[in-house]
């Protein structure tokens, strides 16, 4: 287990260039976090480092399910399963598919299909500790 923090937009940024040493070969990263955690933020700040042409394409993907950022050395594809009621659902928006392209896949809302994570997967809670200051627990 890995521990950062951050207070600010730059700082969550350095956090996500660090973590992304671990998934320049793709991957699955499993993010954990309330309501205006930093989900979204931080994943920008992982785009920007793996995929710096697409970072203009980051946003969140709640209404779209899955976001696709497909770079020129890496693809990475950005889900919010929030919206999602059961594996059908899941099933339906090709989230098997995506994760055998060898890709990185990111998921926001994890906690809402622990079952369908991979076992090998990177897991990342982000915590607010104050009004602007975010923890990031690595597993």
């Amino acid at each position: 287990m890995t521990v950062f923090e951050a207070t600010n937009v730059a700082e969550t940024e350095l956090v996500a260039a660090e973590i992304a040493k671990q998934l320049k070969n793709g991957g699955f990263l499993a993010l954990y976090g309330g309501m205006g955690a930093g989900k979204t933020t931080f994943v920008r700040g992982l785009v920007k480092a793996l995929c710096p042409e697409c970072v203009e394409l980051v946003h969140s993907p709640t209404f779209a399910i899955v976001n696709e950022y497909r770079g020129k050395e890496m693809n990475i594809f950005h889900f919010d399963l929030y919206r999602l009621t059961d594996e059908d659902d899941l099933y339906s928006t090709g989230f098997y598919d995506y994760i055998e392209q060898g890709a990185l896949v990111i998921t926001e809302w994890t906690e809402l299909f622990e079952d369908c994570v991979p076992e090998d997967a990177l897991r990342l809670k982000i915590e607010t500790v104050g009004e602007t200051k975010r923890r990031f627990t690595l597993c």
